[in-house]
């Protein structure tokens, strides 16, 4: 018994040795073919890395784009959901991610009307949106689930309609940054990876740049999904950069 824990220790300490991290996972992934896009979803701040950074700033393609979801914008609210950060760290990353690629389009997540959220509380969190200038954001009020530690131990006690009422106010203010962000790409040129028709109108194509934006544009014979095609930026909406496939 003894003999097979050693050996099971053992084999767990060569597992680790070996192991590859996510950086290290990406840029393998970004090697296979310098036509292969790459994005990842997601990132909880506590784990996002230097190297993670460096290594999404040394390949063209993998996207010039991070989630990091903050959820809050109060420290102490952030503490009682467990989020495992601060503030603080927070805008430490945030400012060290546009250090490193000054570029990149930045999208987050937000609650409010967590249990025991203030006024004042929320007034964080839009400071904290307006401080960041994120490029979009996924807004949510909070709804207690049951058998969740929150509900277990807290009390829901923000009224649903403050918290619809700072849901809106929040929703407003980002409108507003992502109108500010897409107008700056006025007159850019961008790689975009086609999808398909449009919503609004099959005569029109639409897709993403390494940004993450959706662009939208006249279709031209030719082009299908899948295809990379260069788009300069017209004009735009606060969701929306429209523009015309670009000639070299």
């Amino acid at each position: 018994m003894a003999a097979a824990r050693k050996d099971f220790e053992k084999e767990s300490e060569e597992v680790q040795a070996n192991a590859i991290g996510f950086a290290q996972l990406m840029a393998m992934v970004a090697e296979v073919s310098p036509l292969l896009r790459v994005r990842f979803s997601t990132s909880n701040p506590r784990d996002m890395t230097e190297e993670v950074v460096q290594t999404m700033a040394k390949y063209p393609n993998i996207c010039n784009y991070i989630h990091l979801p903050v959820q809050s914008g109060n420290s102490r609210v952030l503490e009682k959901m467990n989020r495992g950060h601060s503030v603080e760290q927070y805008k430490h990353w945030i400012t060290r991610i546009r250090e490193i690629m000054p570029d990149v389009a930045l999208s987050t997540d937000m609650i409010v009307g967590f249990c025991s959220e203030t006024e004042e509380d929320f007034e964080d969190s839009l400071r904290l949106m307006e401080w960041a200038r994120f490029d979009y954001a996924f807004m949510y009020f909070y709804n207690e689930r049951p058998a969740t530690p929150a509900a277990k131990k807290f009390e829901d006690d923000v009224p649903h309609e403050e918290k619809k009422r700072r849901l809106a106010k929040m929703i407003e203010l980002q409108r507003g940054l992502c109108e500010e962000s897409n107008q700056r790409d006025l007159g850019k040129v961008f790689e975009v990876l086609v999808e398909g028709p449009s919503k609004r109108s099959d005569e029109q194509l639409c897709g993403r740049n390494s940004q993450n934006k959706m662009l939208v544009f006249p279709k031209v014979d030719g082009i299908k999904p899948g295809d990379y095609v260069q788009v300069k930026v017209t004009s735009c909406t606060s969701g929306t950069l429209l523009g015309e496939v670009f000639e070299m």
